[in-house]
Order: C-alpha cells, then sequence, then structure tokens
C-alpha cells in the first residue's frame, strides 16, 4: 500500500495516559493528526492531552471494557474532528506472577476483559468510521502473543488472540481500502513493566531463563513511534526490539523446543513451584 499521510487525520488511542498510549498520542500529534486520548480516568486523559500542547489533543475518561462508553467516545472524537481514521488498542493490564491454580479467578477474568475483550470492543465500535474512511486499525500485542505464557496465563492469552484479531482484521478491512496491524512489543520501560517486574522477588530468576539479548528495555517512546510509523506505512507487524522478529518467524521450532525444556529445567520448574504457592495472596494487577 502507498504511504498513509497523517497530517489532518483523526487518531484514537486507548490506554493514553501515560507510558505507549501517550506516547503514541504525542507521535501522531507531530504528524499533524488530531488524536483522542481515552485513558481510565478523565483528569488523568485530561493532563495527558494538556501535555501534548495541541489544541487538537482531546482527553476522554472511559473504561475500555465499557461498550457504551467506548460508542461515546467515538462518538465524541467524531463530533470534536469531523471523524475517525485511525484507532489504537493500546490499553491493557498485568497480573502479579501466579500460576492459573493460584491467581485468584476475579484477577484472571479481569485481564481477559480488558486486555482481549476491551481490545475487542474498542475496534467494534471504531469500525464503521475506519470503513467509511479507508482508515487502520492497531491491536497491541505482545511477544506474549507467540511465547510461553506460564506465570502470566490470562496475559499470554489475552495477546495471543489480540494477534489473531489484527491478522484477521487485516484480511477483512482489506476490501473497504482500509487496513491493520498487530503490534509485539517486548520489554518496554513502561510503570506496568516496572511493577509487574522490578518489584518482583522472582523476577531476576524469571529474567535469566531469557536469552540478555532479548531482555533489553525501550523507551516508551520508542514503542509509540513505532506504532506510529507502522501506520503511516500500513505494516501488517510493528516488532520492538527488532531482535524478536527471529524468534516470532521461528515459532513454529522454537516454541516447541522452549515448551518441552521449561518441563524439564529444574530452575523454571524452582520458580513455578514458587509461584503456585502464591494461592491466597494479594494478586494487584497493574496498569
Amino acid at each position: 500500500m502507498d504511504r498513509y499521510e497523517l497530517r489532518g487525520k483523526v487518531a484514537l488511542v486507548t490506554g493514553a495516559a501515560r507510558g505507549i498510549g501517550l506516547e503514541t498520542a504525542r507521535a501522531f500529534v507531530r504528524r499533524g493528526a488530531r488524536v483522542a486520548l481515552v485513558d481510565l480516568e478523565q483528569d488523568a486523559a485530561e493532563a495527558a492531552a494538556a501535555q501534548l500542547r495541541a489544541t487538537d489533543a482531546l482527553g476522554l475518561g472511559v473504561d475500555v471494557t465499557d461498550r457504551g462508553g467506548m460508542q461515546r467516545a467515538v462518538a465524541t472524537a467524531v463530533e470534536r474532528f469531523g471523524g475517525l481514521d485511525v484507532v489504537v488498542a493500546n490499553a491493557g493490564i498485568a497480573p502479579r506472577a501466579a500460576t492459573m491454580r493460584a491467581m485468584p479467578t476475579e484477577t484472571f477474568d479481569r485481564v481477559l476483559d480488558v486486555n482481549l475483550m476491551g481490545v475487542c470492543r474498542t475496534v467494534d465500535v471504531a469500525l464503521p468510521e475506519i470503513v467509511r474512511r479507508g482508515g487502520h486499525v492497531v491491536v497491541v500485542g505482545s511477544i506474549y502473543s507467540f511465547m510461553n505464557g506460564a506465570g502470566a496465563t490470562p496475559y499470554a492469552m489475552s495477546k495471543a488472540a489480540v494477534e489473531q484479531l489484527g491478522r484477521a482484521l487485516r484480511t477483512e478491512l482489506a476490501p473497504h481500502g482500509a487496513s491493520a496491524s498487530v503490534a509485539y512489543f517486548g520489554f518496554i520501560d513502561t510503570e506496568m513493566v516496572r511493577r509487574s517486574i522490578d518489584q518482583e522477588p522472582l523476577a531476576e530468576a524469571m529474567m535469566d531463563t531469557i536469552p540478555a539479548p532479548l531482555r533489553k528495555r525501550l523507551p516508551p517512546s520508542a514503542a509509540g513511534e513505532a506504532i506510529v510509523r507502522g501506520v503511516e506505512r500500513r505494516s501488517p507487524r510493528i516488532i520492538r526490539p527488532r531482535r524478536w522478529a527471529v524468534l516470532s518467524v521461528l515459532r513454529g521450532v522454537i516454541g516447541p523446543l522452549t515448551d518441552a525444556r521449561n518441563e524439564r529445567d529444574a530452575t523454571t520448574q524452582a520458580i513455578v513451584r514458587e509461584l503456585d504457592a502464591r494461592g491466597g495472596t494479594e494478586q494487584p494487577t497493574t496498569a
């Protein structure tokens, strides 16, 4: 496809009060786009919009699991800016590491509701405008879209499902002159990563199971810029850090090998036993 010019276009970004979402909105504004920043709290969304110092940035407080709320957010953006060309379904949360057996049902369900159904609802209510204007959808997956998610089962489940949503949309939107991307991010230095990894007592042992070159962290600005460049190019896949692309391509070979290794590896199994012992303890989520 030809380069997608963003000047004058309208984008809606969820999870936009900070981190990847805010930096994505910032990158859109730099290119002359108008942006609706959606986050759970109205004050946080408005403060994020104010940071951009752009008259064409709008903050909206909406829970992405609320279909009616997201319908109103899209309608507000259309009323304010005259339409909607791009939607970036970025909002997500992560659970404290625990096995499925140890994780409270409420936590498990909430992660799926936000990370999967929240993405689905965001995209669904935006699709009429995306189709009408030949626009673009970005769904934010993860390296956990294709990696073993032991210890973070609902998170990995949601990201694998989001990948399938994005791939299907890519095909389904083509007849309308619209398109979609899946963004796969490794370790981005967001508040969610800092809380879920840096404050995790088992983090060092868990990270040691990942090859050192793959542990590199990128700033949220790198992820936001990658998303917007992907929209400009209508790229099917956006992967950062780029070194994860090899594992994505070779997942059919590497995945079964690492799964078999995890079953036998003494260090991995020791970590699993500790995660399994977390049943009955507080299991907060982080955004």
